[in-house]
């Protein structure tokens, strides 16, 4: 079965910088269109979801979602259907980014909502609609961020990681940074948000419970999902040129251009002996390249 075994997942050292050593988790290899955090958010919804005999997974995103495409693969791979609700109804009579034709191709329905329609997700009445008609549907939230995601994400930690001081992993809804916390209650566990989503230190709390060994970060996102500044693509170019690692340019890369600037900066005030952990999202690249390009901009070379 598609989510029996994880594949042993190395940890790769990277550099020093300033004292700090600098390591990678390359979760990024776990599978070639599933990877990352999003087979660990996957693999336990989807084994409740065939446990129950869903006839369908039903999940949520935006239009360069790394979790929509990664849910059409892992559908397509088990032979199950997958409807996604995209936020933005005006992308419906557009041509299809990357993501969006790569989730079409991978048998995935799209199913576009209006932007006031998707902040109420599962309230909607376009939803509700399609869930009458689908009663056995499994529900999988945005992001993937549920208690069995979490479990999920526990297990990124192995007992090989315990020489590690800081953790650090990037955040768009949670769900990793609390698999993290609740994996590694010892060990410094840093989030870097790239989204301003006032929720997310509620559903980080939710699932930390009484570890305090976390904190988050907002001062590296760039604004947001979708923004690409002339210096993180510059970064993320670099980097992969360095080190043959190559970063994402909505999560991982906008991380590690954080650590790599607060270390450099003299403004790192955590561990010396730090374990990244790279969510995957290589996929996120070609819209990115797709919009930089339209720009007339730098864009990711791989």
């Amino acid at each position: 079965m598609f989510f029996e075994t994880t594949p042993h997942i190395p940890n790769q050292f990277v550099t020093q910088i300033n004292g700090f050593s600098i390591t990678i988790k390359r979760e990024d290899l776990i599978h070639p269109q599933v990877s990352g955090n999003k087979f660990r958010k996957l693999k336990y919804n989807i084994q409740e979801a065939l446990t129950n005999g869903a006839t369908a997974l039903v999940t949520f995103g935006g239009a360069y979602s790394n979790h929509l495409a990664a849910t059409a693969a892992a559908g397509m791979a088990l032979k199950i259907q997958t409807h996604g609700f995209v936020r933005g109804d005006e992308l419906e009579t557009k041509a299809r980014n990357p993501t969006l034709k790569f989730c079409e191709a991978h048998g995935m329905q799209l199913h576009f909502m209006s932007r006031k329609a998707y902040r109420l997700k599962e309230q909607a009445e376009v939803f509700k609609f399609f869930f009458e008609n689908n009663p056995a549907a499994y529900i999988i939230p945005e992001g993937g961020t549920n208690t069995l995601a979490v479990e999920g994400c526990r297990e990124i930690i192995t007992s090989e990681d315990s020489s590690f001081t800081t953790i650090c992993c990037p955040v768009g809804t949670g769900g990793t940074l609390s698999g993290l916390i609740q994996a590694a209650p010892e060990q410094e566990v840093l989030g870097f948000v790239v989204v301003q989503d006032p929720e997310i230190e509620n559903t980080v709390k939710s699932f930390a419970g009484l570890n305090k060994n976390w904190e988050l970060l907002y001062d590296h996102g760039f604004g947001g999902y979708g923004a690409f500044p002339s210096e993180l693509i510059t970064f993320i170019n670099g980097f992969y040129e360095k080190y043959e690692i190559l970063l994402d340019p909505l999560y991982t890369g906008k991380m590690l251009f954080g650590i790599f600037t607060l270390i450099k900066n003299k403004q790192w005030r955590w561990g010396n002996n730090i374990l990244i952990i790279h969510t995957g999202g290589i996929q996120g690249i070609q819209g990115a390249n797709q919009r930089l390009e339209q720009q007339g901009k730098e864009c990711i070379r791989y």
